[in-house]
């Protein structure tokens, strides 16, 4: 039986730790076809950026967002794919863009 609650806690202890001990930090923005604005602040990991914190600004004006304090919810996930800056659809921001997305 697989133990829901430990991969959970192994999945936070993770990207906790991605976040609370990067020394450099991407950010990215990007559309989907529905009109959301995805934000993301990624970190390399093994030869990976790895998002560590994803925000979604919906058509509607609603802001969503996941890092290791909110992994999922009803609405979506932070991302477990890598970005890739060469075929991902994702344009470089500042990190200030992110910022003031991320405390809107």
């Amino acid at each position: 039986m697989v133990d829901l609650e430990r991969i959970k806690a192994e999945t936070v202890a993770y990207f906790r730790a991605l976040d609370e001990n990067a020394t450099l930090r991407h950010h990215f923005r990007g559309t989907d076809e529905e009109g959301a604005s995805w934000y993301f602040e990624a970190v390399p990991d093994r030869g990976e950026l790895i998002a560590i914190k994803q925000a979604e600004l919906t058509p509607a004006g609603q802001l969503r967002q996941y890092s290791w304090e909110h992994l999922e919810d009803e609405h979506g996930f932070l991302t477990d794919q890598a970005i890739d800056p060469e075929g991902d659809p994702l344009e470089t921001i500042p990190a200030e863009e992110f910022q003031r997305m991320w405390t809107r």
